[in-house]
């Protein structure tokens, strides 16, 4: 997922990236090994801005990351405001459908990079969205 941001984005410096789910697998706060903790050391150390939401792991990842690094927002919205691109991590449901029309006015970019392949690849290009995905199908 960094280095699909960093292709698409360019130097992370200044930019804002908002990470949709920190917990290791949904349903849990389990962040032991989660991918999201790496993403984030990555982006941190570029030079980014990271906004954060999980349903869960919230608690648990401020106690990992403490406030200070990073941002936890009360909502996936919450986490998408000013945001030049959106990294989903971990496959919540309230993830599968969101408002996308709340998130693009919520953007200042329009990045999604979807790390679990659950999005319609045409529906967020509508939209107005550039985006990519985890795998070799573009």
């Amino acid at each position: 997922l960094f280095g699909k941001l960093q292709r698409a984005l360019g130097d992370l410096r200044g930019k804002t990236i908002a990470i949709w789910g920190l917990a290791f697998k949904p349903e849990t706060d389990d962040m032991r090994e989660a991918p999201a903790l790496v993403v984030i050391d990555r982006l941190l150390e570029a030079g980014a801005t990271v906004r954060a939401y999980d349903p869960v792991a919230a608690n648990e990842s401020r106690r990992r990351l403490g406030e200070e690094r990073v941002y936890h927002a009360a909502s996936m919205y919450e986490a998408a405001e000013g945001a030049d691109a959106i990294a989903l991590v971990t496959e919540w449901k309230q993830f599968r459908l969101p408002d996308w029309n709340v998130v693009r006015q919520a953007m200042r970019g329009n990045l999604i990079v979807d790390g679990r392949n659950i999005y319609d690849r045409n529906e967020l290009r509508n939209k107005g969205f550039a985006y990519t995905r985890i795998g070799n199908k573009p």
